[in-house]
C-alpha cells in the first residue's frame, strides 16, 4: 500500500495532536515549498531523508508503443530522488529482517509439510 497525502495528514494530526485541518495546512505548505523550489531549478535536500533534484533529459530517439513507429522525444526536465545513506541503511536493514522472517516462516512451513508427508 502506498503512503498517500491523506495518510501523512492523519499521521501528523495523531502524532502532534493538531486538528486535521491544521495538519492538512502544514502538509500542503510543506509540499508547496518543495514544488516551488524544484520549479525554480533548485535542489531540495532533507537531512537523513534524501535529495530531490531536477535532471535535464535531452532530445532522444524513442518509439511509439502502440504503433511501433520511431519518433524523436522532446527534451524535458524530470524530478529524481536520491535517498540519504541513513535512509538507505534503514531500508536495507528492514529488508534483511523481512528476509530472515520469511526464511523462518518458510522453514517452519517445510517442517509442517515434512510432518504431514512424513
Amino acid at each position: 500500500m502506498a503512503l498517500t497525502k491523506a495518510h501523512i495528514i492523519e499521521a501528523v494530526a495523531n502524532q502532534i495532536g493538531f486538528p486535521k485541518n491544521h495538519s492538512s495546512e502544514i502538509v500542503e505548505t510543506l509540499l508547496e515549498i518543495i514544488k516551488r523550489t524544484l520549479e525554480s531549478g533548485e535542489d531540495v535536500m532533507i537531512s537523513n531523508f534524501g535529495k530531490f533534484c531536477i535532471k535535464e533529459k535531452w532530445e532522444r530517439r524513442g518509439r511509439n508503443p502502440s504503433t511501433g513507429d520511431s519518433m524523436m522525444l522532446a527534451p524535458r526536465k524530470v524530478v529524481t530522488f536520491r535517498s540519504s545513506g541513513k535512509l538507505r541503511e534503514k531500508i536495507n536493514r528492514a529488508c534483511s529482517i523481512i528476509k530472515i522472517q520469511h526464511r523462518a516462516e518458510f522453514s517452519s512451513f517445510g517442517v509442517i509439510i515434512d510432518d504431514i508427508l512424513g
